[in-house]
């Protein structure tokens, strides 16, 4: 199933969207091989439409996925466990939505079961459902933070994101050594600084 048309952000409709053929997409590149000035028809360049459409499918799986079913599995038996639950150091891999250009970097998810926890893998996969899309760093920041709330429905969730956006390395400003930082709370991570505090801490900031 192709969710395309499915909601990325909780609670919000996207338009339906009608996907071309692979054919269609192959003839996509060729032009654009064509307006950089190159000969796709030459050796090196005939296969590098068909490749570019398989590596999309890759970069963009996201937009196959269910983001909301990812979380739907979870476990009650925690044995009261109360503190907060943490996985940092989640490389992730996006597409700047405003020059395609790469955002690469790590995620920080953590949140504060409600008598029932999420297995940690469906963590790592949530954050690539809406990172192999075209994103916005901050908004694929809150859609991580705002689905693990409203699926999970945990006393709180923190997320803290660190991308490096190519689209301002190597082009426009070329600043290499820029990092853009990112963060979104819910529920009791929201209203306490404590907390807060502490999940800095745990994620080294």
């Amino acid at each position: 199933m192709n969710f395309l048309n499915s909601k990325p952000e909780v609670g919000k409709k996207e338009k339906p969207v009608t996907k071309p053929s692979c054919q269609e997409a192959e003839e996509a590149v060729r032009t654009l091989l064509r307006w950089a000035g190159d000969d796709p028809l030459r050796e090196g360049l005939l296969d590098t439409p068909s490749r570019v459409v398989r590596a999309y499918s890759e970069w963009f799986a996201g937009y196959n996925e269910d983001p909301e079913k990812i979380l739907e599995r979870t476990f009650e038996e925690v044995a009261g466990y109360s503190e907060i639950v943490t996985l940092k150091d989640i490389r992730f891999e996006s597409y700047c939505e405003h020059h395609l250009a790469p955002i690469i970097g790590i995620v920080h998810v953590a949140y504060i079961p409600n008598e029932r926890v999420v297995g940690i893998s469906k963590i790592a996969r949530l954050v690539d459902a809406f990172s192999k899309r075209l994103q916005v760093q901050e908004k694929m920041t809150s859609q991580i933070a705002n689905t693990l709330q409203s699926v999970l429905e945990p006393l709180g969730t923190a997320v803290l994101v660190e991308g490096d956006h190519h689209c301002m390395c190597t082009r426009g400003v070329h600043k290499t050594t820029s990092t853009m930082i990112s963060s979104a709370f819910t529920g009791d991570f929201k209203k306490k600084q404590e907390l807060k505090n502490e999940f800095y801490k745990i994620v080294g900031k």
